[in-house]
């Protein structure tokens, strides 16, 4: 046959599938998302996260260093408050002695190196279970701002690199933008949740977080499935707030709000490859019915492939293991 394009030229080696390959992935691509609890006992395994733990400060700093050995840089932690120190706004959140802001205070003094992202909303925090103030069956957009700010400010004052608000509370990027220049931090970055939407797969995370809602569910402010349009409208006012990365989450089943915000905008975009995601690799590859290793491959491809610069994942420490040729 007088063929004279043959795209199958490009695919004959493993060798030329490297060199013709349009999508790569970097550890330096990854955040690595950290679970922290109190206590001076070992760590704790996530029941619904295999591979996932709930860390002490001891652990914590071990896992930390063991990550870097390996490659890892770039971190995002997360609380699991007791019971005992929660309330209806989150006071737990921005008091310096708490176990979260003592934490990063060690993290950065023990691995200056290390580029350390920090949570900014009050689920963890609120003895209601939401990233806003509760009141009569609704979440309070502008009281919670405020509390925003204090959470915002203290972390900053303990170390973090870039603050990551989850909440999606309308202004809250410009108010945190405001309160930290204001108090002279204006080298911290803000990592806004720019397009998280309301979605099935967290509870594994809320699991490892202890925040699941008490009442009501979280679509009046998280975003609707449904839409990819308002994500635009959300980058957009995120951008004049003063946001300097814009995030999607969940990330595999929203490739296509990645897409748009990167072909949209010019700031870096972030993907949170989210705890549902994991766990539907994990324990299908748990029951042999997938090759963990190959579909991890795949779906962090695609996400780096729809357009994400940064992609927060649990995957990360197993991807570099395997870059690193270690046991996955």
């Amino acid at each position: 046959m007088k063929i004279i394009r043959r795209p199958r030229r490009s695919r004959k080696s493993d060798v030329i599938r490297a060199l013709l390959e349009e999508t790569k992935l970097s550890l330096e691509d990854f955040i690595f998302p950290l679970f922290l609890k109190d206590g001076d006992g070992t760590k704790e395994a996530v029941p619904s996260m295999p591979g996932v733990y709930r860390h002490t400060v001891a652990s914590l700093l071990k896992e930390i260093e063991e990550c870097i050995l390996l490659g890892v840089k770039n971190f995002c932690l997360f609380p699991f408050i007791d019971d005992t120190l929660k309330d209806q706004f989150a006071s737990e959140s921005y008091n310096p002695e708490s176990i979260y802001l003592k934490t990063v205070r060690k993290i950065k003094t023990h691995f200056p190196e290390a580029y350390l992202m920090t949570d900014v909303a009050m689920d963890a925090y609120s003895s209601d279970g939401h990233d806003g103030v509760y009141q009569k069956e609704a979440i309070l957009n502008d009281e919670t701002l405020p509390i925003l700010g204090k959470m915002a400010l203290a972390q900053a004052q303990a170390g973090t690199d870039i603050i990551g608000p989850s909440d999606m509370m309308d202004g809250r990027i410009g108010y945190i933008r405001e309160v930290l220049d204001k108090e002279g931090f204006k080298e911290v970055l803000i990592m806004a949740y720019t397009a998280k939407y309301a979605s099935a797969l967290y509870e594994p995370f809320r699991e490892a977080l202890g925040s699941t809602p008490k009442k009501i569910d979280k679509k009046t402010y998280q975003m609707n499935p449904a839409n990819r349009r308002e994500a635009l409208v959300e980058a957009t006012l995120d951008i004049q707030e003063g946001a300097d990365v814009l995030m999607v989450k969940p990330a595999i089943c929203y490739l296509d709000v990645i897409k748009a915000l990167k072909d949209c905008y010019n700031l870096p975009v972030a993907a949170y490859n989210a705890s549902g995601e994991y766990v539907m690799i994990k324990a299908a590859a748990q029951n042999g019915w997938l090759d963990e290793k190959e579909v991890m491959l795949e779906s962090l491809i695609s996400i780096k492939r729809a357009g994400a610069d940064i992609i927060l994942s649990y995957f990360t420490k197993e991807y570099a293991k395997l870059l690193n040729k270690s046991n996955f």
